[in-house]
């Protein structure tokens, strides 16, 4: 979940879903295939945009020093500063803490107490009174809990350094805590739940849905972010009070800072943040036991008045950004689903190949806010993560079918595995666009700060020299190795529950028709997939209306 309390410099804040930024968007992915003239034309154009991006962002680069120097090193303290000569200065003050950090009957109080810093005001200034003060600097104070970190961000002028820097300084450390600023922002997180989420967003609500599938409730993951009803229902002051006091720790804490700042800033900030409680580390990581799954394939159905059927299905996996195997399975989640890619493979058979959908994507690390954003969110690291396919959205009638599609090309998958072409078109993409994702002076301090949590080098220097390492046997055997699961679970929203549970069960045929014409491979290969059979009894399917999902 991200918050933002005023306009960004770097752009709008907007959405229900978090307030999110949109960034702008041009595809430059290089075609799996193209062909002819034109195709080549499109492949020289996209190159060039990737290289005029990269070349954009070096006036950010220079001078700029991270703590990794190569792979599995480590700071010596908790900042990750990041100087250069931007006149924008960005802050990104991160504690190791989240919504895995929930005591049980708690769910929500990471989330509820990161609104309260950064939503609440601080002792000396009410919230609006803090909003009235950035409106002039044009800048903002984002908040963002996931289950490990919990992040503070944003972005102001050098000029106005020392002004937005006693804002943000004061909401952290001498919080307001005032009682009305809890019950808003209490309403806020129950709306979001009860109304934004699993009453407006059906594409969100599945992918959290599956997450809860994978994750039980005694699990430090085994809830949503911002909670659970219930539990937000019951919360105190007190409790935010207490959760702030045993998590907001100088143990905690980690300091990022990027741009033209002066020399001696860093040394305030850390003499400042001193005052905070010593702290211990959270224990929570003790429990994160690789989840358990009973084999076979498990559907929930969640029933919600929608005129779309939203699917995602997935399993969890072995591997984060810290580990060896890493970039080969970042190649494969690239080719099968890239994300707002309209080249990749999944994209190409369901969508362009049949007009069945908007979108068809495939993930190694949690992507919340996907149908907002082009590019994931910085400090989400996970010790867990899981593979996701996530197909948005469908028209009903075709949502056996298209779950059937999806079943059918990911065993294709794991079965051949990727081409050597495919590897190639795919790496070379990869070594270009972490570049893309670090095209921003803030973006840049987020993927620093994850290094420095997965041990891992900066990150395009990472992926680079990984990627040019990387071979197609690597990626095959890590297809091989961790996406062949006999656990597979499926999370779809529709209006029509019992009719598609029962078409599953029964395993009807899913005949589909078009509206045109389409070639006979397509209209061959849909033969197979209308009668593919998913294997499952009665008690792997089962319908939970939307008003009890996060209850």
């Amino acid at each position: 979940m991200i918050r933002r309390t005023y306009l960004s410099s770097e752009g709008a804040a907007e959405g229900s879903q978090g307030r999110v930024q949109r960034r702008p968007w041009i595809r430059f992915r290089t075609a799996l295939r193209p062909e002819g003239a034109q195709g080549t034309i499109r492949l020289a154009v996209r190159f060039l945009v990737v290289s005029t991006v990269i070349s954009c962002g070096l006036f950010l680069r220079n001078d700029a020093k991270t703590f990794a120097e190569k792979p599995n090193s480590m700071p010596a303290d908790s900042n990750v500063l990041l100087r250069n000569r931007s006149p924008l200065v960005s802050f990104r003050i991160l504690f190791m803490t989240g919504s895995a950090a929930d005591p049980q009957g708690k769910e929500g109080i990471a989330s509820l107490t990161a609104a309260m810093l950064a939503e609440g005001g601080s002792r000396a200034k009410t919230y609006s009174e803090i909003t009235d003060a950035m409106y002039p600097m044009a800048t903002s104070f984002s908040w963002q809990v996931d289950k490990e970190m919990t992040v503070f961000s944003g972005t102001t002028h050098v000029d106005n350094l020392d002004k937005y820097y006693q804002l943000i300084r004061e909401m952290l450390l001498d919080p307001g805590f005032r009682e009305d600023d809890f019950t808003r922002l209490k309403e806020d997180a129950i709306n979001y739940l009860k109304t934004s989420l699993r009453g407006g967003n059906d594409e969100e609500l599945g992918k959290e849905v599956l997450y809860t599938m994978i994750y039980p409730s005694t699990h430090p993951y085994g809830h949503q972010n911002m909670g659970a009803v219930g539990a937000l229902e019951k919360m105190t002051i007190k409790d935010v009070r207490d959760f702030c006091g045993a998590n907001y720790t100088r143990a905690n804490l980690v300091i990022g800072l990027a741009g033209g700042y002066p020399e001696a800033f860093p040394k305030q900030v850390d003499a400042d943040f001193a005052k905070l409680p010593t702290g211990g580390i959270d224990q929570f990581k003790a429990k994160l036991t690789q989840p358990k799954l009973e084999p076979g394939t498990k559907i929930e159905i969640v029933q919600r008045e929608t005129r779309s059927t939203g699917i995602s299905l997935g399993f969890p996996i072995s591997v984060t950004r810290a580990d060896k195997d890493w970039p080969a399975l970042a190649v494969v989640a690239s080719y099968f689903g890239q994300h707002r890619s309209s080249n990749s493979y999944l994209y190409q058979r369901l969508r362009e190949a049949r007009g069945l959908n908007y979108g068809d994507y495939a993930y190694v690390e949690y992507f919340p806010r996907g149908m907002f954003q082009f590019t994931p969110d910085a400090n989400l690291g996970r010790e867990q993560q899981i593979f996701q396919i996530w197909i948005r959205p469908v028209e009903p009638a075709n949502g056996h079918f298209v779950l059937r599609a999806a079943l059918y090309e990911y065993d294709k998958l794991v079965r051949d595995g990727m081409s050597k072409e495919s590897f190639e078109i795919t790496r070379e993409f990869l070594s270009k666009y972490v570049n893309v994702l670090t095209a921003t002076q803030d973006a840049q301090l987020g993927y620093a700060l994850d290094s420095r949590y997965y041990r891992i080098a900066d990150f395009p220097t990472y992926m680079r020299e990984q990627l040019a390492k990387l071979t197609l046997e690597d990626v095959n055997r890590a297809i091989k190795l961790y996406l062949k699961s006999d656990a597979m679970r499926v999370a779809i929203v529709t209006k029509d529950a019992a009719g598609l549970r029962d078409a599953i069960l029964s395993n009807k045929t899913s005949a589909i028709t078009y509206n045109a014409p389409k070639p006979k491979e397509i209209t061959d290969e849909d033969k197979v997939i209308e009668v593919y059979k998913i294997i499952v009894k009665p008690n792997d399917v089962v319908i939970v209306p939307a008003d009890k999902v996060f209850q």
